[in-house]
């Protein structure tokens, strides 16, 4: 999510439609049904993305937050977080705060340090968390998990193809490639998700060998265990675009114009991907990877699964929003009204 690249973005006139998806299904009726407030539990709850919305989080569900320090980026308090190390790979230390969770949404994150090609250890330890996040939250019967992912999990097609461009959009479904261990982490978060959602794991899907795991492959009897939703949420820049930033590097102003998300629109998007009660594909898996951005003028990402599935509807636009840096760096407008 810290975007620091200076890219070209490919300003296109993008169309985003239904037929983009692997899911057609009505955008009407159940699916965009909120469920009732319930009980959520939020990891990395003094960090930059959760302070965006935090407050609106309480006042919709009832909270447990968690995360390894209680003050935000500003060094303010942060009332009520659980300090807890979830990197810990003994879970009964903190499995009692999943109890009685009807979601949790994680925002956790390890920082990395070090050159690209040293920083592997950092993202196992992010991919350990999670694996322990979605185990706990599965043994404790939690319905869904809301994850924050990153843009960086299919972030080649930007860096090599889009750019150049030989693509115009990436769809959420589109194999996740990426060129470096942050989008390599994220990405083994979303398959991960897709194990806990499969309903594969338990019996049939227990790790047996040889022809017991034959035996129970041919048996057809995969399907055997709860799925767990999971919703995973491809962050893009989730930050004021402040001109000062970006003067005298149009390339990398461009291109966060497309990934921009506004507070609001996080905010919506998250609780959208905790309330709606229907999030299968199409083939009956609770599992979604949906884009996070606002309605940009200039994205490259599809937003067409978020808006179908979970019924979001993004107010914002980078190009309105941000207009007069558009007007003094770019010298150029984006191509202006909503993306379908």
């Amino acid at each position: 999510m810290d975007l620091t690249f200076d890219l070209i973005a490919h300003d296109t006139n993008l169309l985003q439609n239904v037929g983009d998806l692997p899911n057609s299904k009505t955008i009407f009726g159940e699916r965009n049904m909120p469920q009732k407030t319930k009980k959520i539990l939020i990891t990395g709850a003094t960090g930059y993305v959760a302070d965006q919305m935090l407050a609106s989080m309480k006042d919709r569900y009832e909270t447990v937050l968690v995360d390894t320090r209680d003050v935000n980026r500003r060094g303010e308090p942060v009332e009520g977080v659980h300090i807890v190390d979830l990197i810990n790979p003994d879970r009964e230390k903190y499995s009692h705060l999943f109890e009685g969770v009807g979601a949790v949404v994680h925002l956790a994150y390890k920082g990395r340090t070090g050159d690209p090609l040293d920083q592997f250890q950092d993202e196992k330890q992010n991919v350990e968390m999670a694996y322990n996040v979605f185990r706990t939250a599965y043994d404790n019967g939690v319905d869904r998990v809301v994850m924050a992912s990153s843009n960086h999990a299919a972030d080649w097609y930007e860096h090599s193809l889009l750019h150049r461009g030989s693509m115009d959009i990436v769809k959420p479904y589109d194999l996740p490639l990426s060129d470096n261990f942050y989008g390599w982490a994220k990405a083994t978060y979303e398959h991960m998700g897709f194990l806990f959602a499969s309903g594969g794991m338990g019996e049939g899907g227990d790790g047996a060998s040889g022809s017991a795991a034959t035996g129970n492959l041919l048996g057809g009897n995969l399907q055997t265990s709860r799925k767990m939703g999971v919703v995973m949420i491809r962050i893009g820049a989730p930050r004021d675009l402040s001109t000062d930033i970006y003067r005298g590097k149009p390339s990398a102003f461009k291109r966060d114009l497309g990934a921009y998300i506004s507070p609001r629109d996080i905010t919506q998007l998250f609780q959208k991907s905790i309330d709606v009660a229907n999030i299968e594909n199409e083939y009956g898996v609770p599992w979604q990877v949906v884009y996070g951005i606002s309605n940009n003028a200039r994205a490259f990402w599809s937003l067409a699964n978020a808006r179908q599935i979970l019924g979001y509807s993004p107010e914002d636009d980078s190009e309105v929003k941000f207009r007069s840096g558009v007007v003094e760096i770019l010298h150029e407008p984006g191509r202006i009204g909503p993306i379908e």
